[in-house]
């Protein structure tokens, strides 16, 4: 099994900060130690519909230490906070088998980390698109290996 500690420790930092404003800054933080993203990954087959912001994800076909397939992903936006909600979700995805990844609740995670309720509808329609991409390339993945 994957280890969450990426997302563990993102779940530690958002408890021991009291305030919204902290825990923004945070977020802007992870997307800044985001992955880079190649100038020619931010194309229309990785551009991500339906966010306000200019979202782009790229996943790439890894193969694990027990040999399973997974994908890795590398994400951008031209939003700050966006690049951090990216961030999130990458912690949640990326390196995961099909399987691991369609067993992440990730509106769940979201919310206990309070923030469905700090984010703007449309932030939260953008978060979901992005999870629906995710959600979309593991099933694709599992199908390619059936």
């Amino acid at each position: 099994m994957h280890s969450l500690s990426a997302i563990d420790a993102i779940r530690d930092d958002f408890a021991s900060l009291d305030d919204w404003e902290d825990r923004y800054r945070y977020v802007i933080e992870l997307g800044n130690d985001l992955e880079p993203l190649s100038p020619e990954a931010h194309n229309d087959v990785n551009k991500v519909r339906g966010c306000v912001s200019q979202v782009w994800l790229e996943s790439e076909p890894k193969t694990n230490a027990e040999g399973e397939s997974t994908l890795h992903y590398r994400g951008d936006s031209d939003s700050h906070l966006v690049r951090g909600l990216i961030a999130i979700a990458i912690a949640l995805f990326s390196d995961r088998t099909a399987d691991q990844m369609l067993a992440v609740d990730a509106v769940a995670v979201f919310r206990a980390l309070g923030l469905e309720a700090h984010l703007t509808p449309q932030r939260s329609n953008g978060v979901r698109a992005m999870v629906e991409r995710i959600r979309t390339d593991a099933a694709g993945l599992k199908l390619r290996a059936i």
